[in-house]
């Protein structure tokens, strides 16, 4: 008894005809005898070809041709692969290299703390060099907030894997921010930052439910019902005389949309005291401030960053900061 042998069907290649398998019985040295059937180039698909060498068929048959055609087909997807993979690198990269909200800044001031809940750290100041950073002078010491520090709002992305700053909590903004506008005592100040001189009827709004939420105005201006409430006078002196806290400083620009109850009223500005907390802000010595205002420029875009040690670890490489 004999037994046919077929290529077993397949849902990707139907079975072949007798006279299609006859075809590919061309040995690649040639027909066997005269009466061997001869093997077209172009009879036979590519399909017929793979189908019959993988499901069992005993021919071999390889035409010039044919061979030109699998060439063609391995090559195109060698293209097709090595142009998926340089796709996904090139998408990674991008992420990964994608210009931070302060890629322009060429000047940073960064603060670091020991931990979430450490009150004092070390400020040290930046400067761009090329694709990396410089650091000019030397380190000095600051306080934060008497609770430590949390998340808060500004040029970084969101985070959620530490505490988030809330209004009236006693932590300082950790995050990257812009700087904003000097203020003080003086009507002028040594500074190239926007200066505004505070007075008597200055006021910083920390009120969450007030229209002028985290903004410093005048109630010359806005009215004294509209500042009703604010527990932020910007001249600390005329109500406690000695108070320089408020002297010399500067807007740290945390919740700029002013989110209510996400913080208010943040600056860097001078300490009561040597080592003394604050409510929320960064203190430090008159002269390291008036370094910073000496050396600030508006042009070159200035960002604050302050981090615990481990946070500014983890995210050194992916934000692009020294």
């Amino acid at each position: 008894m004999t037994t046919s042998h077929q290529a077993p069907s397949h849902p990707l290649f139907p079975p072949l005809k007798k006279r299609d398998q006859g075809g590919f019985a061309f040995a690649l040295r040639g027909p066997k005898s005269k009466s061997s059937p001869t093997c077209p180039a172009r009879r036979h698909s590519l399909r017929a070809f793979i189908s019959a060498r993988t499901f069992g068929s005993q021919t071999r048959c390889f035409t010039l041709f044919q061979r030109r055609e699998i060439l063609r087909i391995v090559v195109s997807c060698l293209i097709l692969f090595a142009a998926l993979v340089a796709g996904g690198c090139s998408r990674h990269l991008n992420r990964k290299e994608a210009p931070a909200a302060w890629s322009n800044a060429q000047q940073l001031v960064l603060v670091t703390t020991p931990d979430w809940n450490a009150t004092v750290g070390e400020l040290r100041t930046y400067e761009r060099d090329g694709s990396s950073w410089r650091e000019i002078g030397q380190a000095t010491r600051i306080t934060v907030g008497r609770a430590g520090s949390a998340w808060g709002l500004g040029l970084h992305p969101e985070q959620n894997n530490g505490p988030i700053k809330r209004e009236g909590d006693g932590r300082a903004p950790a995050g990257v921010f812009a700087i904003g506008t000097a203020f003080g005592y003086s009507p002028s100040a040594d500074t190239a930052l926007p200066y505004a001189a505070m007075s008597a009827s200055s006021y910083c709004m920390d009120v969450p439910a007030s229209p002028l939420y985290n903004k410093i105005v005048d109630a010359r201006e806005v009215g004294e019902a509209a500042v009703a409430g604010s527990s932020e006078p910007m001249r600390l002196d005329l109500r406690k005389p000695g108070d320089q806290r408020y002297k010399l400083g500067f807007v740290i620009e945390h919740n700029p949309r002013a989110k209510p109850n996400a913080g208010s009223c943040i600056f860097a500005h001078l300490w009561k005291a040597p080592g003394e907390t604050t409510a929320g802000c960064t203190a430090m010595a008159e002269p390291a401030m008036e370094r910073l205002y000496a050396w600030l420029r508006p042009e070159s875009h200035p960002v604050f960053v302050l981090l615990p040690r481990a946070e500014h670890a983890r995210l050194k490489t992916s934000w692009h900061l020294p």
